[in-house]
């Protein structure tokens, strides 16, 4: 029976009801799930992930990857320019190279190398090399590519060239790349502790405390980087290992990278210790180090995700720069600055151009980690659309 005037259509009904489905979804999903899901929508960000993912398998394969021994020279194959790669021989799918001639040049009388197409050398997967342990444990000689020893004796391929002392390029740059992203990746996590428990202290008891953590905090960021780096490096002993300048370095980085995060965690803090959850966590009796843990720096741990992927560009070009300045790591120890300190001057560039190639990787890292630190924090932001 009706009752006015108006006629009800029941079929109208569900069109003017919202999208049930989707919003339920919404207001019963975690802070992590929101931020997945705004995430996946930046296409940018999730690419420049993929590219970072692909990096860190480079760091764990790197032994599997290189098909010479990066540390093995000879002077008769330096400078060697990179060997074109032919992917099909005919119409069938086998990738070779072909031979390197070295000649003396008339004019310059210097050696130059030339291809020589009379010469096929196939490229081989999962072939036997030189021996090295995956991960540090497992004694293996398998590697992705390389030349069949008994089927090629006494054939070699350089596919990005050879450094003046005749080692392979590709093979150190596999080296160098897991020396680079370690370190950074290890700076950040000592720098991510320091600010995070220095910042949060400062921030959470205030008073002699943060006056003291924010004094530090401006005289480490007063004092002049180079000169500050040219004294460590004067300061290190020659006769350190490459293990204990690597450690030296990572930690130097970290203890003048941890500041930033620092500021920004203690006005997280100064915001946050007022509000309703920290006063109630007080009165049910939690400690303070449980009230700062486990209550405050959850809830902007999508925040400090994000302040750390855009922190480890940061740090991979001061380990790089600081290296090819020959103020960081020290050859035997091989990394991206390490590389690149063989093309310092403008004849050597213009000479042989591959060696700039170690700069490609240093290029693709930073851009690839700025790219997924914008959408890490476009994700993190409550207030984004």
């Amino acid at each position: 029976m009706a009752t006015s005037g108006v006629a009800i259509d029941p079929t109208s009904a569900p069109a003017q009801e919202p999208h049930s489905v989707t919003e339920a979804r919404i207001f019963v999903a975690s802070q992590w799930q929101l931020m997945w899901w705004r995430f996946r929508k930046h296409k940018v960000a999730v690419a420049s992930g993929l590219v970072v993912i692909g990096l860190y398998m480079v760091v764990v394969g790197a032994d599997f990857l290189a098909y010479a021994d990066p540390n093995a020279s000879e002077a008769q194959r330096g400078l060697m320019p990179p060997q074109r790669v032919y992917w099909f021989d005919g119409w069938q799918f086998g990738p070779y190279v072909h031979g390197v001639k070295g000649v003396r040049d008339p004019a310059t009388f210097k050696r130059v190398y030339r291809p020589d197409p009379s010469q096929k050398i196939p490229l081989r997967f999962f072939v036997k090399g030189f021996e090295y342990h995956w991960l540090g444990v497992i004694p293996t000689t398998r590697h992705l590519i390389g030349v069949d020893a008994d089927v090629d004796a006494g054939k070699t391929i350089f596919l990005l060239g050879t450094d003046v002392q005749g080692r392979d390029v590709w093979s150190r740059l596999m080296y160098a790349t897991r020396i680079s992203l370690t370190i950074g990746l290890f700076g950040v996590t000592v720098s991510l502790l320091l600010g995070v428990i220095l910042g949060g202290f400062s921030g959470f008891y205030g008073g002699v405390a943060d006056t003291v953590i924010q004094r530090t905090i401006e005289i480490l960021r007063s004092i002049p980087t180079i000169p500050l780096w040219m004294g460590l490096a004067a300061a290190m002993p020659r006769d350190w290992t490459v293990l204990q300048v690597y450690f030296a370095i990572t930690i130097i980085i970290s203890l003048l990278g941890w500041t930033e995060l620092a500021r920004v965690v203690r006005g997280r803090f100064l915001a946050m210790r007022e509000e309703d959850f920290v006063v109630s966590a007080r009165l049910v009796g939690c400690s303070q180090l449980r009230t700062i843990f486990v209550h405050m720096v959850p809830s902007f741990m999508s925040h400090i995700i994000a302040a750390t992927t855009l922190a480890l560009p940061a740090m991979i070009i001061s380990e790089t720069a600081l290296s090819f300045l020959g103020l960081g790591l020290r050859p035997p120890a091989i990394s991206w600055g390490v590389l690149l300190q063989q093309a310092q001057n403008v004849q050597t560039v213009a000479i042989s151009p591959w060696l700039m190639i170690p700069a490609v990787p240093v290029i693709i890292a930073v851009i690839a980690f700025n790219f997924l630190g914008d959408g890490l924090r476009d994700a993190a932001d409550p207030y984004g659309r």
